[in-house]
């Protein structure tokens, strides 16, 4: 029996290797695994959400709207930014480190013991212990409903085992194509994989080629899917200009908030509507900034929809639930930092558009990226915004050096304005000193903004 600790868990989990470089696509360990632990899975409804981008926002909108129902609603979410108990919330709080040591125990010492038997060739990978060990705290803690964001693709990844009920497919674009496939038709597939004979499923608008994909999948199963496509948004007036609604979130203190899982936010843009062929919802104004999160709603909506069949959720409910959602590392103010992963094209695209319209100050920003994404288009559509430009490398083995991220910055920039750090440390301190109190962007990684926010904290800078 080990002990139960949360640092020595912790500890146990980060030696099984990067969460990416050790993972291993396939479901054969996972399955085993939850077999020996009794099939935790089993005891609740399950909503799994897949997708290149939006699917974090997805979950944290229906959370925040299951947890206004009332709802013992359970989410898992990855990666984590500061603590691994980020990412196993119940009723929308993280995990307490005992409660996760203890889960987490359990699962080392069946993966061990399945490997002294034979019953595993090897131990399980992190990935499908941390899966693994908040599919059985959602068990142990009772909870009604879990949302599981998939980590990677869908067809061999660990949260699909659970074998969801209602599934979600949020924008799909390039991204890991090393493991899901070099057009967006193959990486469709296997996001696409989640979809069941018996599922309820949304899917969210999509490129065309990735729609066709979707569809033919839901089609050979028999299911007809609610596409967020189908509703109508248009907005409703409201006196609060965008650039107010960003001041307001970026000064809000949220930590004088009386409960944690209440959160406040805005959208920048007036008030909007959505309706759908079963309800309409006014005067909606957006926890979660950006003119993407439109459609990340529009998807949460039609979940919670469907959960309408098995919980009381009112129309108050969904509009609250769509106003006071959060969702970290993601377009987050704190202070004079402006946190956001922009990992992927996709990413950068929505970021970019936000800049544009709504940050008129000079931006310092801080970059780190890892060395398999096309860091190229990320470049070229975000370091032009940058008044200076911090390039660093997080503490992640994946990550490219500042060297090689100077490789990527356009030509027009000018040299004198970027800046080669050693560690991340380091550069939060120059992007201190260069921004004079303005604005500090912090993005290309969540590995990066995970890293930064634990020294802010260290500090109590946050």
């Amino acid at each position: 029996m080990f002990e139960v600790n949360f640092d020595k868990s912790v500890q146990y989990l980060y030696s099984l290797g990067n969460e990416v470089e050790a993972m291993k696509l396939g479901l054969e360990n996972i399955r085993t695994l939850l077999a020996a632990l009794g099939a935790p899975q089993n005891n609740y409804l399950k909503v799994q959400v897949a997708g290149t981008n939006g699917k974090g926002s997805v979950c944290s909108f229906l959370n925040s709207i299951c947890v206004r129902a009332g709802i013992k609603v359970g989410l898992y979410t990855s990666p984590h930014l500061v603590s691994v108990r980020e990412r196993v919330k119940i009723e929308g709080i993280d995990i307490s480190e005992e409660a996760f040591a203890r889960y987490a125990s359990r699962v080392r010492e069946t993966a061990e013991t399945l490997v002294t038997i034979g019953e595993l060739e090897t131990v399980p990978t992190f990935f499908e212990q941390v899966t693994t060990t908040a599919l059985i705290a959602f068990a142990e803690e009772k909870v009604e409903l879990a949302i599981l964001e998939t980590g990677l693709g869908g067809r061999f990844d660990a949260t699909t085992d659970a074998s969801a009920e209602i599934a979600a497919i949020t924008a799909i674009d390039f991204d890991h194509q090393q493991y899901l496939g070099e057009t967006l038709a193959e990486i469709a597939a296997e996001k696409a994989a989640i979809i069941r004979p018996d599922s309820k499923v949304v899917v969210a608008a999509q490129n065309e080629d990735a729609m066709r994909v979707i569809m033919a999948v839901c089609g050979d199963f028999g299911v007809s899917p609610n596409l967020a496509d189908g509703m109508t948004v248009v907005p409703t007036g409201g006196n609060t200009t965008g650039r107010e609604c960003v001041k307001i979130a970026r000064e809000w203190d949220f930590s004088k908030e009386e409960t944690p899982s209440l959160r406040v936010g805005f959208l920048p843009v007036s008030p909007i509507a959505f309706e759908t062929a079963q309800d309409l919802y006014e005067n909606v104004r957006l926890g979660l900034l950006g003119r993407h999160q439109i459609e990340n709603a529009k998807v949460a909506i039609l979940l919670a929809e469907i959960l309408q069949e098995h919980f009381n959720i009112t129309t108050e409910n969904i509009i609250a639930g769509l106003q006071y959602a959060r969702h970290p590392g993601r377009l987050e103010f704190i202070g004079n930092f402006l946190f956001d992963g922009a990992h992927n094209v996709g990413g950068a695209k929505a970021l970019r558009e936000f800049l544009d319209e709504f940050v008129d100050r000079p931006v310092t920003m801080i970059f780190g990226s890892m060395r398999d994404k096309n860091v190229r288009k990320i470049a070229d559509l975000l370091f032009l915004k940058a008044e200076s430009l911090i390039l660093t490398r997080p503490d992640n083995s994946r990550a490219l050096t500042p060297a090689e991220l100077a490789g990527f910055v356009p030509t027009e920039f000018d040299p004198g304005r970027v800046h080669l750090t050693k560690t991340v440390d380091e550069a939060l301190m120059m992007a201190q000193r260069l921004s004079n109190g303005g604005l500090i962007l912090v993005s290309g990684s969540l590995y990066l903004i995970g890293e930064v926010q634990k020294i802010l904290k260290t500090r109590s800078q946050i």
